[in-house]
């Protein structure tokens, strides 16, 4: 019905969204995963990364701005991860981390290939140890949505840097992933989340949604 439709926000799980995306034949404002990282850097108040952490996971499991992979940088990983592991074991949520994340928790479950794309929506968690901010970009490039990062870090310039180069609808800096919400960026009612580049991008109120018409007042001018 393109003739009374004029854009279609899907809400509901990524099998629905992917089919109207498809046969559509007006424009469609939508986000397909959350698949939201946390990189926590060496220079990281370690109080801060541990709070940011914990709250990004498990203040709320079943939305899309809800951490799902956590990268932390190996010099630190030692540090943080035990205090980490401890946090989330109070809020009965899964670990499931890499070679070097097992080394470390040995209680942690093997991540797999599948664990770095997965939207868990649930009290379940990927972790990665990695060597520095590019690896971290590297992995957010190759397994994220391009929904909500955050970097946890004390250097300026490492933050600028991220913000940058990460190619995602809101990036964080020192704050939670949760924070990713139309109503807390001060939009009014969030309408939706937009991944897409064009027109409308990250939360979406109703200010997004509005085009322009030019009106012109002339008075017999015209054009040499």
């Amino acid at each position: 019905m393109p003739e009374y439709v004029d854009v279609i926000i899907p809400r509901g799980g990524k099998s629905l969204i992917e089919r109207i995306s498809r046969d559509a034949r007006v424009p469609v404002i939508k986000h397909l995963d959350g698949v939201c990282h946390v990189y926590i850097d060496t220079t990281a108040d370690p109080a801060k990364a541990l709070a940011i952490a914990v709250n990004a996971k498990t203040h709320r499991y079943g939305t899309c701005n809800t951490m799902e992979t956590l990268l932390i940088d190996a010099p630190i990983a030692d540090l943080l991860l035990p205090e980490l592991a401890r946090a989330y074991a109070v809020h009965n949520v899964e670990l499931r981390g890499c070679q070097r994340t097992q080394a470390l928790l040995p209680q942690v479950t093997a991540a797999v290939e599948a664990d770095w794309y997965a939207e868990y929506l649930a009290p379940v968690l990927a972790i990665k140890v990695v060597e520095g901010v590019d690896e971290a970009i590297a992995h957010i490039e190759q397994y994220g949505s391009h929904h909500t990062d955050a970097i946890v870090t004390q250097d300026y310039s490492l933050a600028r840097r991220f913000m940058a180069e990460v190619d995602s609808s809101s990036v964080i800096v020192n704050a939670s992933t949760r924070f990713a919400d139309g109503f807390e960026y001060g939009l009014g009612a969030e309408i939706g989340i937009s991944t897409d580049k064009l027109h409308a991008r990250g939360p979406v109120g109703l200010e997004g949604l509005t085009t322009q018409k030019y009106v012109v007042f002339g008075d017999g001018q015209v054009r040499e």
